[in-house]
Formats: C-alpha cells, structure tokens, sequence
C-alpha cells in the first residue's frame, strides 16, 4: 500500500472515503481492503457501529470488485 500523505488525503474528494468524517479511504484496491480490515477491528472493540461497518465494507467492495486500479489483488 503507498504511503497516503496529508498533502494527498486532502486532495482526495470526499467520495474516496467510505467512512464518517472522511475516514477510511478507499480510493485503490489496497486502501479499500485496509479499510475493510480496520473497520472489523474497530467494530469489534466497540468503536464502530455494525452499520457504519457495513456502509464501510460496501463501498470498499465497490471499489475491489471494480476494474480500478492500485494494489495487487
């Protein structure tokens, strides 16, 4: 996974992120299965809800199950 710099993540539109607050980005394969990853962390220690993980893990899909490009995958 590149290294995703301040000076990148805010030139990142917001439909780059699958969660709140633009969190979880999710703009290439290796991102989107990250995300994927830390949310299922997060929901099990009781940080995340189990619908803001679904809505996570969606859009992450979208994003693995797409011809985009980035990560190996």
């Amino acid at each position: 996974m590149a290294k995703l710099t301040t000076k990148k993540r805010n030139k990142l539109p917001d439909s780059a992120f699958a969660g709140p607050d633009r969190s979880y980005p999710v703009f290439d394969k290796s991102h989107a299965r990250n995300a994927k990853s830390r949310a299922s962390e997060m929901e099990h220690k009781g940080k995340l809800s189990p619908a803001s993980k679904s809505k996570i893990d969606a859009k992450a899909d979208r994003i693995l199950d797409s011809g985009k490009r980035g990560g190996k995958g």
